[in-house]
């Protein structure tokens, strides 16, 4: 082959390589969040988007419920590496899902690359207002007066919102009949509608019903109270030491350019440093959160090292995939 043939094989590489990096500004970039339309996690990501939109992207939000995130763990494992496919993500998928799963369709650690946290809020638990009791050390009694009798939702089995409570029975000794659900919107329905006696979520999802009276928080995971609720006490101020606060960040697939990562790393932060984001942000919940690829990544690494042991040592069943 000539010299001048292999510079231009090597030049027509070279400009399908950089084709394949798409500005975000000019094309769709879809964010895929694991939970059923609705929910307090969906309405974030929602805002998130919005804005990101004011700032020349364009995006959408596409929910794919299922398996305590697994469904859309996979989708986005297996998506195009060009930054447009971006999995909304949290410690169930990158880390407690290894736990409850004998096989994942996915590698948490393999498959996926940090871009930025977006946001974190503590758990808390939520009940009926018509139950015999008003917050958590009401309920641990109850529970020990009348074993099994207590359904408990979750949005997934291997979410924190579960764990964290099963973490938090296994240490006063009562125990729950958990039922999980495909996010929170379907759970906060079953709880409303009778068919469940509490609710481990975050306050975003639960937030309009407890201020219409249809639900009251039992306690807050945290070391301080929820400036939207301030009447509903901490578990700690309940006299149990236990905080769990949920994290929520978005990763794109593993083999995604480090520019195209750079890129959205910066509009989010962006907008997340927005005034008036963050308003509207800790008005549903949340609390807004930004960073390097490299800070979530060292976060994922202290959170694990954190739940890991924890969870292995509850001998919870395995679920098989």
């Amino acid at each position: 082959m000539s010299i001048r043939r292999t510079l231009a094989t090597l030049a027509l590489g070279l400009c399908g390589a950089l084709a394949a990096v798409p500005a975000l500004a000019q094309q769709t970039t879809r964010i895929v969040v694991p939970f059923a339309a609705g929910g307090g996690t969906d309405q974030y990501v929602r805002l998130l988007a919005a804005e990101l939109g004011k700032h020349g992207m364009q995006v959408i939000v596409e929910n794919k419920p299922g398996a305590s995130g697994i469904v859309a763990a996979d989708h986005v494992a297996r998506a195009r590496p060009d930054g447009l496919t971006v999995l909304m993500t949290s410690m169930s998928i990158l880390v407690t899902n290894t736990v409850l799963y004998d096989k994942l369709p996915y590698d948490p650690v393999k498959d996926f690359a940090s871009v930025s946290q977006i946001a974190y809020q503590p758990a808390i638990l939520v009940g009926r207002p018509d139950l015999p009791y008003k917050n958590i050390q009401e309920m641990v009694a109850y529970a020990k007066a009348h074993p099994g009798k207590i359904n408990r939702g979750s949005p997934g089995a291997s979410i924190l919102t579960n764990l964290a409570p099963l973490a938090f029975e296994q240490q006063v000794g009562i125990r729950t009949m958990h039922i999980p659900f495909n996010g929170d919107t379907p759970g906060l329905q079953a709880l409303l509608g009778g068919q469940t006696d509490v609710h481990g979520t975050s306050i975003t999802g639960p937030l309009p019903h407890i201020k219409a009276g249809k639900m009251v928080v039992l306690g807050v995971m945290d070391s301080k109270r929820l400036p939207q609720v301030p009447d509903a006490p901490t578990f700690k101020e309940q006299g149990y030491d236990i905080e769990a606060l949920l994290a929520y960040a978005l990763s794109v697939p593993a083999a995604t350019p480090k520019d195209v990562i750079e890129r959205l790393n910066r509009a989010v932060n962006q907008v997340i440093a927005d005034p008036d984001f963050v308003v509207r942000a800790r008005a549903m919940g949340m609390e807004p959160r930004g960073g390097t690829p490299q800070e979530l990544n060292r976060f994922i690494k202290t959170e694990s090292e954190r739940w890991l042991p924890l969870l292995q040592s509850l001998n919870l069943p395995r679920q098989g995939q």
